[in-house]
């Protein structure tokens, strides 16, 4: 794995978000309307804790992640073309279940771009159903779920 900190992003990170987003090759093709136009904007980082994962020694974006807590869903999750295979998915997901399991929250919501579901079942996911096509984007997308907290009643 590759040495990553991982840090909440501010209003200033937003044009990079986007970008990262924006040459995500996952999402060229057949996914790109899902992205066409979309803007992470600093009122989304404002709202919602988002957190970025940068190569300590040079910044470099690596990969983020967005969590919305009510109800619970993992509302963004991108690695750089370049960091993928190198663990920044797996530290980020990992980062992410701790800050749920701080909160209190029993399980996260994740509806998947299709090609990313075996990423998301190798770091503990289980498939929960499908999400229709609707709108432009023409697919089921596989939904997901992170168990954070077990019931012990």
């Amino acid at each position: 794995m590759t040495d990553t900190t991982i840090r909440r992003a501010d209003e200033t990170d937003a044009d990079r978000l986007t970008e990262l987003i924006q040459a995500s090759s996952a999402y060229h093709g057949e996914y790109a309307p899902m992205i066409e136009g979309y803007r992470v904007t600093p009122e989304y980082l404002a709202r919602h804790e988002v957190f970025l994962a940068a190569d300590p020694a040079t910044g470099r974006l690596l990969g983020f992640y967005g969590l919305i807590r009510e109800p619970a869903e993992l509302d963004l999750m991108f690695v750089a073309d370049e960091a993928q295979g190198l663990g920044t998915g797996r530290a980020l997901i990992a980062h992410m279940l701790e800050l749920a399991r701080e909160a209190g929250i029993a399980a996260v919501r994740v509806v998947s771009n299709p090609p990313a579901e075996r990423f998301y079942l190798r770091v503990g996911a289980e498939r929960v159903g499908t999400c229709p096509a609707r709108g432009r984007i023409t697919w089921d997308r596989p939904e997901l779920r992170f168990t954070v907290l077990e019931f012990t009643g």
